[in-house]
């Protein structure tokens, strides 16, 4: 494929670049920025493709539509591979969640947050130089249902992901975003029993967001709760959907970070975070995606990523803690997550 040579040579001169594929599609876009420039957008009011951090106060990164060669190809699947899973062993990053959201617990009991979402990073040794190319091709192939990319700028760094989380599309003044919490692993075709705990997360998600937009919009629809699938797990998912009285910023910067990501109300949660991960999340649970693109944005929530470093893959995972959270439980779903990524490498 051309955008496959296009990556070898980009990667080569240090140009930035994004590749990627949404859900459900067959059709691979990419932006191949023609410069080396670092290019930000504070105000989100460029075009092309934006890549934000966790922490809506640091740089948001844009690869401009004017500076970039455009490429669109369409890309069948093969066969998924039949992956194996590897679980984590490491007993002192297990002792450090558990503890942290054992923190969180308590501080919800105490009143300072209804809910929030804890997260740490697992650090892979790659065995041989890695090929970026054969990473995105098994995301490609092994998880159709999400928003594949992978991302590269020589002053930021490189990324890979497949996310299931859409955080908003806009066509001229129509808006969908979604809210997405709970997660199972996915047995056969069997029906998922959700939980009181997992069914209250999302609740709190859909009513978060319902309330948080309904000042700048006209909410038209908030469609029943569904079960998705997302490669090898399970979520709950509610599609929101209105009409926008204000700019398309000022609605992505209501939304981010969402309760998905950081908790409820944002700001506590977000505090806490800051305060006791003992991590820089960076670009995980950030957003990327098109920006004003013909009168439309899609953004996506950075979850189920990695970011390439030093001949190792950094690994993202994390969950949300409400007042029912069992510490060791919470553990074992980042442990579920982290093989999103850990089954490609």
């Amino acid at each position: 494929m051309n955008i496959f040579k296009n990556i070898e040579k980009s990667l080569i001169k240090k140009h930035p670049f994004v590749c990627y594929r949404k859900s459900n599609n067959t059709l691979i876009s990419s932006f191949f920025q023609q410069n080396d420039k670092l290019h930000l957008d504070t105000n989100l009011d460029s075009s092309g493709f934006v890549f934000a951090p966790f922490d809506d106060n640091n740089n948001t990164v844009i690869i401009p539509k004017e500076e970039s060669e455009l490429i669109e190809e369409h890309y069948f699947e093969k066969d998924a591979s039949t992956l194996k899973t590897v679980n984590s062993k490491d007993q002192k990053s297990k002792e450090f969640h558990v503890n942290l959201v054992e923190k969180g617990i308590h501080a919800i009991h105490n009143n300072e947050f209804k809910k929030v979402v804890l997260s740490r990073k697992e650090t892979i040794e790659l065995k041989e130089e890695n090929n970026i190319i054969e990473l995105f091709e098994k995301l490609l192939n092994n998880y159709p249902n999400a928003f594949v990319y992978v991302w590269f700028h020589p002053n930021v760094g490189l990324w890979l992901g497949a996310t299931p989380e859409t955080l908003v599309k806009i066509n001229n003044s129509n808006f969908e975003t979604m809210s997405l919490a709970g997660t199972l692993p996915y047995i056969d075709d069997s029906n998922a029993e959700w939980t009181s705990k997992e069914k209250e997360e999302q609740q709190f998600v859909t009513d978060y967001i319902i309330d948080k937009l309904s000042p700048l919009c006209k909410i038209l629809n908030a469609d029943k709760t569904e079960t998705i699938k997302a490669g090898t797990l399970l979520h709950l998912k509610t599609k929101i959907e209105g009409e926008l009285a204000v700019s398309n910023s000022e609605l992505i910067r209501t939304l981010h970070p969402t309760p998905a990501v950081c908790g409820l109300p944002k700001e506590a949660s977000k505090q806490f975070i800051l305060q006791n991960e003992n991590y820089d999340r960076s670009f995980y649970t950030g957003f990327l995606g098109e920006l004003n693109m013909n009168d439309k944005t899609e953004l996506f929530v950075n979850l189920r990523c990695m970011e390439i470093k030093n001949n190792r893959a950094l690994i993202y995972i994390g969950g949300g803690i409400t007042k029912d959270s069992i510490s060791e439980r919470e553990w074992e779903e980042t442990t579920e997550k982290a093989m999103v990524m850990k089954r490609i490498l």
